[in-house]
């Protein structure tokens, strides 16, 4: 499974940061590694240096084989609770799908 990580220009890319994403999804996609080819991921600071509401998103996209690309979205004040929060609601999403097809 290939983790595409895309930062805007408010975050900037770390390896620290990398790894985390990285931890987070494999964490969360290990039962459906072989089912999934590719997980791309986009951070973001909504509203920049203005403070305010929860503005720190984490989009998730996974490209599970034959299937339609699934997404999921998650706001957080915390970008890495942004991260883990996007990646369990890809969990969820990716199980509901695959329960979906193996009940036909």
């Amino acid at each position: 499974m290939q983790i595409l990580i895309h930062t805007d220009k408010n975050i900037p890319a770390s390896e620290g940061l990398n790894e985390h994403v990285r931890t987070s999804v494999e964490k969360a996609m290990a039962h459906f590694a072989d089912h999934v080819t590719r997980v791309e991921v986009h951070l973001s600071d909504e509203n920049g240096e203005k403070s305010g509401k929860p503005d720190q998103k984490c989009v998730m996209e996974a490209r599970p084989r034959g299937m339609q690309p699934l997404a999921v979205t998650h706001l957080d004040s915390n970008l890495h609770q942004a991260i883990i929060g996007a990646a369990e609601k890809l969990h969820n999403l990716v199980a509901n799908q695959r329960g979906k097809l193996e009940s036909r």
